[in-house]
């Protein structure tokens, strides 16, 4: 990246729409502007303030391109830190193209992926972890994904770890203050000090890393197998979750021969569903097919919702299913409950703990099933606007920094010197620094901004 360079890129989503933004930043861009916008009362860009509009038009080589509105933000106080110049244009592909052309010639040069997004950490106007927060607030699939986002990107998760980091360098600097220079007027450091301050940390990271799972589960989803016999409702099942009649539903048993997939939203949380073929021997060379790669999906799901006939009473093929629950987080649906009932529910419960009642063909006891599956996927307790863990970059960090914590403490109760307490105190909070990019190499940063779009 060319950090003296001023960068132009298309900010909006390529395709036709509304509107189009063309983002210009850097020591130039109101210059650039200027060279290729005609504001309608002859005032030059360069004379407004910051947070001002204008209207005019955008050309090139004499010749208009488009009419548009030009806003000016000046460094500090922008996005990017930069002088910012944001030319809205009308949104169809040619024209935003054309508009971006005439910028590129009036001197910017392209901006590569997530480079605005990068200049805003590299000019101390975000931090990383609000970095990341940006690309999973344009991604957000749901309500409670785009509230988690939002809160990181408002500094809720940097100043929970901001509060730990600081609680941990204050001890190590107090520690080493005190070795260093015992003829100075220093209080002591206590060994329950060490204790509380280690302590108090160590729970803040094991709570900062529960939110981790459960966070993936509304912004990434589930991987979810709907699994049963034939003809006990799984694909009506399948249809009720996704709201449309994406399995074939028939009275016919073996109609579902392969998997089939959607991705919907149930409450917060996102299910990657797969409805399976119906669990039975069968002499159907196709739906053996079908069955097997039912038991190899189970193996690999997330989650299970096992579905059972209120009408049937279990079978082997049952009592297979409810053994594969036992190691897998399971929800047993009992279907069919506008039925009479024939089903033995104490064998369930002996396998499984968390089961709903519902009518697929009605859609009774829908909510049931959706407070049940926030349950199993830990979103009912997990509140977004706290801030959480939101990829795999960050839970390293804060896993590292925990078992230093750890060590720290261990190092105390096995009467080892401050020098070593120290040294884990230090290490916790390298962890925590690389994860704010507060202390971090080029590699890392490159490999958080690799996956922006160009624009951002």
């Amino acid at each position: 990246m060319n950090e003296n360079a001023t960068i132009a890129a298309i900010s909006t989503a390529q395709g036709e729409g509304g509107v189009g933004v063309i983002r210009i930043s850097g020591n130039d861009a109101i210059a650039v502007a200027d060279k290729v916008f005609q504001n309608i009362n002859n005032r030059r860009l360069s004379s407004l303030k910051g947070y001002t509009a204008a209207f005019g038009k955008v050309v090139a080589e004499n010749e208009p391109i488009d009419e548009a509105v030009a806003l000016v933000f000046r460094a500090p106080h922008s996005y990017t830190g930069e002088d910012v110049v944001e030319l809205s244009c009308h949104g169809g592909i040619y024209i935003t193209q054309q508009v971006l052309r005439a910028v590129l010639d009036a001197g910017a040069i392209p901006a590569q992926a997530g480079e605005f997004t990068k200049r805003a950490f590299l000019n101390g106007k975000i931090d990383l972890t609000e970095a990341e927060s940006v690309i999973d607030i344009i991604s957000a699939k749901n309500r409670s994904a785009a509230r988690a986002a939002l809160s990181v990107k408002e500094g809720v998760l940097r100043r929970r770890v901001n509060k730990v980091k600081d609680d941990l360098l204050t001890l190590a600097a107090h520690l080493s203050a005190w070795a260093d220079y015992p003829e100075e007027d220093i209080a002591e450091v206590t060994d329950d000090m060490i204790l509380n301050t280690c302590t108090s940390a160590q729970k803040e990271l094991q709570n900062l890393l529960s939110t981790y799972d459960s966070g993936q589960a509304i912004k990434q989803g589930i991987d979810t197998v709907i699994a049963g016999r034939p003809n006990v409702g799984k694909s009506t099942l399948m249809n009720l979750l996704s709201g449309s009649e994406k399995s074939i539903v028939t009275e016919i048993p073996g109609t579902t021969r392969d998997i089939v997939e959607d991705t919907v939203v149930v409450g917060d949380v996102i299910l990657r569903l797969s409805d399976t073929a119906g669990l039975r021997d069968t002499n159907d060379a196709i739906e053996k097919i079908g069955v097997d790669r039912a038991k190899k999906r189970l193996e690999q799901c997330g989650l299970l919702l096992a579905v059972f006939d209120n009408s049937r009473a279990l079978e082997d093929f049952d009592f297979q299913l409810l053994e594969s629950a036992k190691n897998i987080p399971s929800i047993a649906i009992i279907n069919k409950t506008d039925l009479p009932s024939q089903l033995e529910i104490s064998n369930i419960q002996s396998y499984v703990s968390n089961i709903v009642y519902i009518s697929a063909v009605t859609g009774e006891g829908k909510d049931e099933l959706i407070h049940a599956i926030a349950s199993a996927a830990g979103t009912n307790q997990l509140n977004p606007s706290e801030g959480i863990l939101s990829n795999e970059r960050q839970r390293a960090n804060v896993s590292a920094a925990l078992r230093s914590v750890c060590e720290a403490k261990d190092a105390l109760e096995t009467g080892l010197t401050f020098d070593a307490i120290t040294v884990s105190l230090e290490d916790a909070v390298s962890e925590l620094l690389e994860m704010t990019g507060e202390r971090t190499s080029d590699e890392i940063i490159d490999r958080v901004f690799h996956n922006f779009c160009v624009g951002k």
